[in-house]
């Protein structure tokens, strides 16, 4: 296969995640959010929020990273970040899969989509910490609108959303205490009723 055939078919095999459903709901509550469209709020996140970046933050490869982050899942699926169980083997299964997809690129742009995807996955550069604390960020803003949509299906408590929400404290420090209190504002308000901590 050339490479341009390769890279339509890794286009063509991506499509899948329009149909990897993710817990939180869109904003208006008509359906689940997918994965490509959490992939695309999340890159906009990056060109809007860019200025709260860590200095010296290339925001071309945060971009790359908010698109790539959960390629993955086309194989793997997407695991609730409060399901224990389904997190045990998430690792392994995302592994199996980053093997799987990246393998269908052209060498060179495989290797820098897994090496992308290994950043954010357990990130050591601004990027990867900007891009984390955007994953984090945009479905906290779904819930925060939603009145607390998938925070009602796992009963979270305070700790448990700023456990989630900690790699905000690396990726955008100058805006963790105005997370934390959107968090206590959405307690306050009931989203979280049985929060306690």
């Amino acid at each position: 296969m050339d490479r341009f055939a390769e890279q339509l078919n890794f286009l063509k095999e991506i499509d899948r995640m329009k149909t990897v459903y993710r817990r939180n709901v869109v904003i208006d509550k008509s359906r689940q959010e997918d994965d490509a469209s959490h992939s695309w709020h999340m890159a906009m996140f990056a060109c809007v929020l860019k200025e709260y970046a860590p200095e010296g933050t290339d925001l071309l490869t945060v971009i790359k990273m908010c698109l790539v982050h959960d390629l993955v899942e086309v194989y793997a699926g997407d695991t609730f970040c409060y399901d224990a169980e389904g997190n045990k083997d998430k690792a392994e299964r995302e592994r199996i899969a980053a093997d799987k997809l990246f393998a269908l690129l052209p060498g060179d742009d495989g290797k820098e989509f897994r090496a992308l995807w290994e950043e954010f996955d357990d990130p050591s550069t601004n990027e990867g910490w900007f891009a984390a604390a955007l994953d984090r960020l945009q479905p906290f803003l779904l819930n925060y609108h939603t009145g607390g949509h998938t925070w009602h299906l796992a009963k979270v408590t305070r700790d448990d959303l700023l456990k989630r929400l900690a790699p905000i404290k690396n990726g955008m420090p100058d805006k963790w205490d105005k997370v934390v209190e959107m968090v206590d504002d959405a307690i306050g308000k009931g989203m979280v009723p049985w929060a306690k901590g």
